[in-house]
């Protein structure tokens, strides 16, 4: 019997139920992602065994790289707010002291408790540090128009250390191959840290404004379903043609993305454009979704019983401790003085949703020729502390999101 077949019905007929009963689902305390999570699951080698992709596959790294690079930039075309500090200085928080804190505080946890040496310990705290845009999906920007705090901060903050975890990624793989910070440190700051974020940025804006120059000049369509379509795939040639050029010049290309995304929601933020960015928000957003159902589909499929056994008090006390202490305790420091009412600080810390980010830069670990063993304990801790995510936070999101709505609905019946 021919398996790809099958995978390709069973698919279908996920899609077709989660379409079809799409508005009962969205009132449980349950995500999509969670479905699809168990359905990958069911598909794996202890259940139907239609799927056999291990986490050591290049399609892994590749199909996650794709699945990153339209959700920050989907992220970016969301960035409805103007460029000037303070209207940012929720993501500079997350990202400049929620994050570094995020990496430090689970490298002292793997280093002190599991025994694992620095550099193994740094890695796995960089790999771990990203929010994923892709799985917050409950609580992210509902539209562009929206001007709620949480929901940008969680959305910027999806989008950027997704992208900037990168630097402490390779400062763990150089500590694993090189060891002596002497023999290292340097470049790391020079071409991992400061050219690279540098890079990314101006990549990015120029990106951006080229696209939107050219299209701009370019003859338009004179059938509205041409113009859509091309407004697709602008959105599209934007995220390809930005990440290339970037990596190219060894840039990151998944900041240069997410700048590309706010660059052209600026461009485009104008009554005579508006509609141009809005079908390539869209499009991103489908596109994204689709994208999303595969991930995590093979996540579900990775799963081995015997090292997720083997491996599984070590994960438990570092989701435990990122869950419930890091990530919360992070929040609440990085945050202090914000206008942030507490309500909302708390529930920052809770939704630090891990997912594709870290899916992706554990199949980028695995492909550096690191020592197996070390791979192996990163490996499935790493998915271990994504499926709980999924499970913990794919409960809680629904609920806790509707009170968080309905204490707003009634706030602002009181003003």
């Amino acid at each position: 019997m021919n398996i790809y077949i099958l995978d390709l019905l069973v698919i279908g007929l996920l899609l077709l139920g989660v379409s079809l009963g799409s508005r009962w689902i969205a009132r449980l305390p349950l995500s999509f992602s969670l479905i699809y999570l168990i359905f990958g699951f069911a598909l794996g080698r202890y259940g139907l065994k239609l799927f056999n992709i291990r986490p050591d596959a290049e399609i892994l790294e590749r199909l996650s790289e794709l699945v990153v690079i339209i959700s920050v930039y989907g992220c970016g075309l969301k960035m409805n707010r103007p460029l000037k500090f303070w209207a940012w200085r929720s993501t500079a928080r997350l990202i400049g002291l929620l994050m570094p804190i995020s990496i430090f505080g689970l490298a002292v946890a793997a280093h002190f408790i599991l025994k694992m040496n620095w550099g193994s310990a740094i890695l796995l705290g960089a790999i771990l540090s990203p929010t994923d845009p892709v799985l917050a999906s409950e609580v992210q920007l509902a539209h562009v128009e929206d001007k709620d705090e949480l929901r940008f901060a969680l959305t910027s903050e999806g989008g950027l250390n997704d992208a900037l975890a990168f630097p402490f990624v390779y400062f763990g793989i150089y500590w694993l191959e090189k060891g002596d910070l002497n023999n290292w440190l340097a470049q790391w700051v020079a071409v991992d840290f400061i050219w690279a974020i540098t890079a990314g940025i101006v990549m990015g804006i120029i990106s951006a404004k080229i696209v939107v120059y050219l299209e701009r000049r370019w003859p338009r369509p004179k059938q509205e379903s041409e113009e859509d379509i091309r407004e697709n795939f602008l959105g599209l040639s934007t995220i390809l043609i930005t990440y290339a050029i970037t990596e190219l010049v060894n840039g990151y290309g998944f900041l240069a993305v997410f700048v590309a995304g706010v660059g052209v929601y600026k461009s485009y933020n104008s009554k005579r454009d508006s509609q141009k960015h809005l079908e390539q928000l869209e499009f991103a957003d489908q596109l994204e979704k689709l994208l999303e159902i595969g991930m995590i589909l093979v996540l579900g499929s990775l799963v081995l019983m015997k090292p997720l056994i083997h491996y599984s008090g070590q994960a438990l006390w570092i989701s435990g401790l990122l869950f419930f202490v890091i990530r919360p305790v992070g929040t609440l420091v990085s945050t202090l003085g914000s206008s942030l009412p507490i309500s909302n600080r708390l529930l920052l810390g809770w939704f630090g949703i891990r997912g594709v980010g870290s899916l992706y830069y554990l199949a980028y670990a695995l492909g550096q020729g690191l020592d197996n063993n070390i791979l192996e304990q990163i490996s499935w801790i790493t998915i271990t502390t994504m499926i709980l995510s999924i499970i913990v936070h794919g409960i809680s999101a629904t609920p806790l999101m509707n009170l968080y709505e309905n204490n707003l609905t009634k706030a602002n019946k009181l003003e």
